[in-house]
């Protein structure tokens, strides 16, 4: 199990190494006494116990053993990256080997006894570690959640204080948070224990719950409007930066919806959806602005289904050419789309139109009834709308005659031809309605702005739809919504670590792949497959054994 402990000190030395560690360092988990980047170590080395519990013997003893050998492993491996540091100039290849960094990894011991120190400690959390994987689910799932809620209360203490302005909460904000500091011991239980009762009270919270002894319609119903009502107060609680936060994983959710139809449902690998965004954004910038690229001075209203069918037709416009065209080479060709699109745009020629680099500004806000919805707090309603209806009309397609079409494509296009399906048509329809939804978004996202730049769509927007549909699950409409608020949401409320966005980017992907591979809110069928597959492969292993030792 050593292995094991060698792979997790290599992402312990990469993390650190980025500077990822000491930028959590600098937030408090609880106030004074534990930071985020000393978490983070502690996390790592108990998660290589975890894994090589499971990757070792049947006996407790066995995976006991092979999870303290890992976190020893792995803990050596950080006594060993702080020995160097103090030996070596390590900050002249690696700009954050910090002497921050050295002095976290050390904890105020001499290098020369700081690696020893290291293995004990990851020895220890590695049997931590272990325990948790040998533990029943019924207890080990508390545990966890509580360990969620500690930590996210100090990284989220932001959004925590932001919700606690209120005098009448002054009290409350006082005994959670350190004046100009962060969480509080007594704060960090409560979180804890709060998250750890919520998952252990979960089964008998959804007997109790709301709707529980209704008619699964009438619970329906009821659900529907406490998710309406949350919906509604989450910008007035969380405040203007808040319901910023959420008009941005609505933009994404409205693209999300669009490349799920593509992707998700027909098959079809979109890499330069951007485009559709951008086509939708200006065309509402043109048609509303006041400046000098206005030309026709419309409302948001009256501009916006102008946008969707402008969106839907460049669509079918991109679709037309990449008919034929399957799998990785689909990808570059779309990829060439999306880059054909921002450079026309950025174009002398189309400049006195479109205005180049300058873009288009002085985009009007919507207004409903006299009342402009100018500030993020008003738009974040309008998005939600906007996505409610998306998300309805790609859940009607997704049930629909052309939907089960789209899905017959997506496993095979040969058969689905075969069964009389016109691939043309219907793939020109994933193409075209994708794109409309996508041209929503930009309506939003110009009118949110006010302004609109080519700078604005870029590749990274496109590699992001995409991102967030694999791990919310593709297929999966609500799987969407996860992804957004997982891949979007998150980072944006962390703003002081965005510089490692791709990083967590990278690790999120790579996570799912390895534990969930269907994402985290994947559709039924989705689901069935992958776990078919994965309980398929063990047999056909069994059966060439089998088959060997006959020959044998």
């Amino acid at each position: 199990m050593w292995r094991v402990g060698l792979v997790f000190g290599a992402v312990a030395w990469f993390v650190s190494l980025a500077g990822l560690v000491e930028a959590l360092h600098a937030r408090w988990v609880v106030d004074g006494v534990f930071s985020a980047g000393q978490a983070l170590l502690v996390l790592l080395l108990a998660a290589s116990g975890w894994v090589g519990a499971r990757r070792s013997g049947a006996t407790l003893a066995a995976r006991l053993g092979a999870g303290t050998v890992a976190g020893a492993t792995a803990g050596f491996c950080l006594g060993l990256l702080a020995w160097l540091g103090a030996h070596v100039n390590l900050r002249a290849m690696f700009i954050n080997a910090s002497p921050v960094l050295f002095e976290l990894l050390l904890r105020g011991r001499p290098p020369e006894s700081g690696w020893a120190a290291n293995l004990l400690v990851g020895a220890a959390l590695g049997l931590a570690g272990s325990l948790v994987g040998v533990a029943p689910a019924g207890l080990v799932r508390p545990l966890l959640a509580g360990l969620a809620g500690a930590l996210g209360l100090g990284l989220f203490q932001d959004l925590v204080l932001l919700i606690l302005q209120p005098e009448a909460l002054t009290s409350v904000r006082e005994w959670l948070f350190v004046a100009g500091g962060g969480p509080t011991v007594q704060g960090v239980l409560a979180a804890a224990t709060a998250s750890a009762a919520g998952a252990g009270l979960r089964p008998a919270v959804k007997t109790l719950a709301p709707g529980a002894s209704l008619p699964p319609r009438a619970a329906q119903v009821v659900w529907s409007l406490v998710g309406v009502a949350l919906l509604a107060t989450l910008p007035v609680a969380g405040g203007p930066f808040v319901a910023q936060v959420l008009v941005i994983v609505g933009l994404y959710t409205l693209m999300g919806l669009g490349l799920n139809l593509e992707v998700g449902l027909a098959g079809l690998l979109d890499l330069g959806f951007v485009a559709f965004f951008a086509i939708g954004a200006y065309t509402v910038g043109l048609l509303t602005s006041t400046g000098e690229h206005g030309i026709a001075h419309w409302s948001f209203w009256a501009a916006v289904p102008v946008a969707v069918l402008v969106s839907l037709v460049a669509g079918v416009v991109l679709g037309i050419p990449v008919l034929g065209i399957r799998g990785d080479y689909l990808a570059i060709a779309t990829l060439g789309f999306g880059e054909i699109v921002r450079l026309l745009v950025l174009s002398d020629a189309l400049r006195p139109w479109l205005g180049g680099s300058q873009g288009v500004l002085a985009i009007p806000k919507p207004v409903v009834a006299g009342f402009e919805l100018s500030g993020p707090q008003h738009l974040y309603y309008l998005t939600v709308v906007a996505s409610a209806v998306v998300a309805y009309v790609a859940w009607r397609l997704q049930d629909s005659r052309l939907g089960r079409a789209w899905m017959a494509i997506r496993e095979d296009e040969d058969v689905a031809e075969a069964l009389g399906i016109n691939l043309v048509s219907v793939k020109l329809l994933a193409y075209g309605l994708g794109a409309a939804f996508a041209g929503v978004g930009g309506a939003i996202f110009a009118v949110m702005v006010g302004s609109v730049f080519p700078h604005s769509f870029q590749l990274l927007i496109s590699i992001q739809v995409l991102a967030l549909i694999i791990v919310g699950g593709m297929g999966s409409i609500p799987g969407v919504l996860v992804g957004s608020a997982v891949l979007i949401g998150l980072p944006e409320l962390l703003r002081e670590f965005g510089e490692f966005r791709f990083l967590v980017y990278g690790a999120a992907l790579v996570a799912m792949m390895l534990l969930r591979p269907e994402g985290l809110l994947p559709a039924a069928a989705q689901r069935r497959e992958l776990h078919a597959e994965v309980e398929a492969e063990p047999q056909s292993a069994q059966l060439a054994a089998g088959t060997a030792t006959e020959g044998r």
